[in-house]
Order: structure tokens, then sequence, then C-alpha cells
């Protein structure tokens, strides 16, 4: 089922919404419940020759955590 990633430019939140059809509404901001909704391009999910993550494809970058002193 697709994910699709939006933007509200109202309060310029990102957030991702299942939507079933392209029949489907438009999703309502879960943040401020705004309608200015605009559907991003999002990159997809995909390994090279079927590889997983951590097998050899792509891996994801480090998470960024402050350093302790």
């Amino acid at each position: 089922m697709p994910i699709f990633e939006y933007y509200c430019e109202h309060c310029n939140c990102h957030f991702e919404h299942l939507q079933l059809s392209d029949k489907d509404p438009v999703p309502q901001c879960p943040s401020c419940c705004g309608t200015q909704i605009t559907k991003m391009m999002s990159a997809g999910s995909f390994r090279p020759n079927g590889t997983p993550a951590g097998k050899g494809g792509f891996k994801a970058a480090p998470s960024c955590r402050p350093s302790g002193g």
C-alpha cells in the first residue's frame, strides 16, 4: 500500500499518509488540520540486486547524537 509524503503550507509540517487510491481526498494536516497540502516527491525504497540493507546493499546513515563530554 502506498504511503505518500505531504507538506502543509500553513504550518510547514511534513507528514506521511497511507493513501489507498488516487481518488481518496487529500488528507488534512495532523498538526494544524490545514487543507493547504502539497504532495511531495519522496525517495524510493529499493535495494540493488534485491540485497537487504546491512548485507552489502545501501546502509542507513548514522544517527546524529550529541557527543558526551
